[in-house]
């Protein structure tokens, strides 16, 4: 297999990897919060992938050294410290239900920001992919039937806004300087956690339950979900514009749904079955179109 060929299929490999990850670690949230408080949880999980990451780059023998320190700073505490803090506040207000799911809104901000600020725009067929997934996610979202209050679902929003402002500065860093993506994730997990940290030791909250299942969830989610995930997330980032890289992650939302459906045995509803298909067929056309412009480019 050549390098060409090979890096072609890396990219939809590790957005598998990225989506599946994901996508489970919403139902593994959720059962993590019957152990620890909310903004325990969310630093000890920050805790732990920077401390993986770190040492991943030590025994890869990589430089640390610290570059655009004012950009790492913004996307650390936007993109880790606020994505961690309110995705995790959304919940536990949000429960259950669909407010949660909110954070999925990401791509569009993502689509918005990414127009002005990056010159980004979605042309010709992209659009169509575009229509496609956004429409799925509505239909899974559903946001003219939710029941929960208006400060869970603010806190949904706002975690898929530090979401899509990260996505956009990393992309702006890299155009501007060439930055080591390890060290990238790792400055961003260290500067991010820093902040959620003072908030657990400020903040009273009920003890966490160190428990064998707990420290299982915990080292999934820190090293797999947080330290792997976010790297993956960047290197994406670094190979195709913002909004691409946003819409393809939709499957994260597509897992979490199927994998709770599965272990509560419950039914799936139209409207998500629907919803699942839809972005089934944006994803797919999206990997059409980049196929066929490598085609072209040969």
């Amino acid at each position: 297999m050549t390098s060409t060929s090979r890096a072609r299929w890396l990219l939809p490999l590790g957005l598998f990897v990225l989506s599946f990850t994901w996508g489970y670690t919403w139902v593994l949230a959720k059962q993590a919060l019957t152990y620890a408080p909310p903004f325990a949880f969310a630093a000890e999980r920050c805790v732990g992938g920077a401390l993986a990451l770190f040492l991943v780059l030590k025994l890869m023998g990589r430089s640390l050294r610290l570059i655009a320190p004012v950009s790492l700073l913004a996307i650390g505490l936007i993109q880790v410290t606020g994505f961690t803090l309110f995705q995790t506040w959304a919940l536990v207000e949000g429960g259950p239900g669909k407010t949660s799911v909110l954070i999925f809104t990401m791509p569009i901000w993502t689509l918005l920001l990414a127009w002005p600020i990056l010159g980004e725009r979605i042309r010709g067929k992209q659009w169509l992919a575009a229509v496609c997934t956004l429409t799925g996610l509505l239909l899974i979202i559903e946001p003219w039937n939710m029941h929960a209050s208006l400060f869970s679902k603010f806190l949904g929003l706002m975690a898929a806004l530090c979401w899509a402002i990260g996505t956009v500065l990393i992309k702006r860093l890299r155009a501007k300087q060439p930055v080591d993506l390890l060290a990238l994730t790792t400055w961003q997990m260290i500067i991010g956690g820093v902040p959620l940290v003072l908030l657990a030791m400020v903040i009273p909250e009920r003890a966490t339950d160190w428990s064998v299942s707990y420290i299982g969830i915990l080292a999934f989610v820190s090293v797999v979900s947080t330290a792997m995930g976010w790297w993956l997330w960047i290197a994406l980032l670094d190979r195709v514009p913002a909004w691409e890289a946003s819409l393809s992650v939709l499957g994260t939302p597509v897992i979490a749904i199927v994998s709770s459906r599965i272990l509560l045995g419950e039914d799936f509803k139209l409207s998500e079955a629907m919803g699942i298909l839809l972005i089934g067929v944006g994803l797919a056309l999206l990997s059409l179109i980049g196929w066929a412009a490598s085609r072209r480019g040969k």
